[in-house]
């Protein structure tokens, strides 16, 4: 790899560190546009670029170049992954062992986060003078908190032959050892007040996800592979930060567009599902004086690109890949198709983003579903029937997809990056 590749993924595996529940995502997107964004409230105008915020857990960042007329690009990713989530009144006592209740979130691989140390993110609603606006904080623990733990082999002789795991059963996480249970009974809360520096009497609820605390790293004779949690879809999260930011054109406006709740089917507030972007675009072409008839015309004439994580081509079960179109590891960014349109995507379209990597020289590839085998979706489908515009689902190749811990290629980073700044620049 070169040395441009190997800063981009280490910058990947650093972003994802710290990124541990869809509001460290929007909080890390909101503080690395400090001093160079500015609010919307202080007046929207050409030459600028603005953040705003989708509930706390997304965001939409809008870098308007001088000419507003120009056009219209967007990129967009999730920050939602799959995950065990924490239920209220979460702390249950049995056989001497205080575990928590929780339930799964999206489709993860549950046997992957067995035995293996957990922490607790996400935000933390806490009483304010105002019933109508709590205080948010975001709380990430950053240390092993829970785990687990696996039947022992010797009481479970078929669980090398593939073992179900009732999530109401098998997946509650081991968080201490049971003393009191009056006294243990409001474990969790105490451990919140004792994070954030407030009594326990003032939480009022939260919103906490566990995730695998080890970070992520290169591996591989040639440190080839990048190894961490989250992949999907923090990838595309990095890259699409990356491109706005580095955008400095005068013509059109370029959005980067970052939704929660992709991985249970987007129909939310902040979701793609939800006219919030169609909204947030609207408000910002009629601020720069142009008509509702200009604002529509410059969506239909609109280009977006839907980024998220392609499935690889597994080493040891190469046949469950299509037979012509077979994504490989650091060959670089994925082109996903589907006649079913669960990937968005036309032949023109393709067309583009082919030549944008064949004149910039970037790897490329393309993914189909094996036919006997029908694969999952994204959010491009969903955002362009919200707001109808040209739209290419794209992104890197992954083994593990929605495992408590993915592997991609680690050059494949920097291909995403330099496709998604190639198509902001043309």
């Amino acid at each position: 790899m070169t040395y441009e590749e190997t800063k981009c993924a280490e910058e990947l595996i650093d972003f994802i560190d710290t990124a541990s529940s869809p509001y460290h995502v929007a909080d890390r997107t909101c503080n690395a546009l400090l001093g160079a964004h500015l609010s919307p409230e202080e007046g929207i105008c050409a030459g600028h670029s603005y953040y705003f915020p989708l509930f706390d857990t997304g965001g939409v960042v809008v870098s308007i170049g001088e000419n507003v007329h120009g056009s219209l690009r967007i990129v967009c990713a999730h920050t939602d992954f799959p995950c065990l989530r924490v239920k209220p009144h979460a702390v249950m006592h049995e056989h001497g062992y205080g575990k928590l209740n929780v339930e799964v979130y999206g489709g993860m691989i549950r046997s992957t986060w067995m035995d293996r140390p957990l922490s607790l993110a996400g935000a933390v609603a806490v009483r304010s003078a105002d019933p109508l606006a709590p205080q948010m904080h975001c709380v990430d623990f950053r240390r092993p908190l829970m785990i687990v733990p696996n039947l022992a082999i010797h009481m479970n002789r078929n669980v090398n032959e593939g073992v179900e795991l009732k999530p109401q059963k098998d997946l509650l996480p081991l968080l201490f050892l049971d003393g009191h249970e009056e006294a243990d009974k409001d474990r969790l809360t105490a451990l919140l007040a004792a994070q954030l520096n407030v009594a326990p009497e003032e939480i009022l609820s939260y919103d906490l996800n566990a995730y695998p605390c080890e970070c992520g790293c290169l591996l591989g004779a040639d440190n080839a592979f990048l190894s961490a949690p989250r992949l999907d879809n923090l990838s595309s999260v990095k890259a699409c930060l990356d491109a706005v930011n580095g955008w400095n054109g005068t013509e059109g406006i370029r959005v980067a567009a970052l939704f929660d709740n992709e991985e249970v089917g987007s129909r939310t507030k902040q979701g793609a599902g939800s006219a919030v972007l169609g909204m947030i675009l609207e408000q910002v072409y009629t601020a720069l004086g142009c008509s509702r008839e200009e604002y529509l015309e410059m969506i239909l004439q609109g280009f977006c690109l839907s980024v998220d994580v392609a499935h690889a081509l597994h080493p040891n079960v190469p046949e469950k890949a299509d037979p012509t179109n077979q994504p490989v590891l650091n060959g670089g960014v994925v082109l996903k198709v589907a006649a079913n349109q669960s990937y968005a995507g036309d032949a023109y379209g393709r067309a583009v983003i082919r030549t944008l990597c064949e004149d910039e020289e970037i790897p490329y590839q393309v993914f189909t579903n094996h036919s006997d085998a029908p694969g999952g979706a994204t959010l491009g489908s969903i955002l362009s029937a919200q707001l109808p515009m040209r739209t290419v689902d794209i992104g890197v190749p992954v083994l593990g997809m929605h495992s408590a811990r993915e592997t991609m290629g680690a050059a494949d980073q920097m291909a995403l990056t330099r496709l998604l700044s190639a198509f902001f620049s043309a």
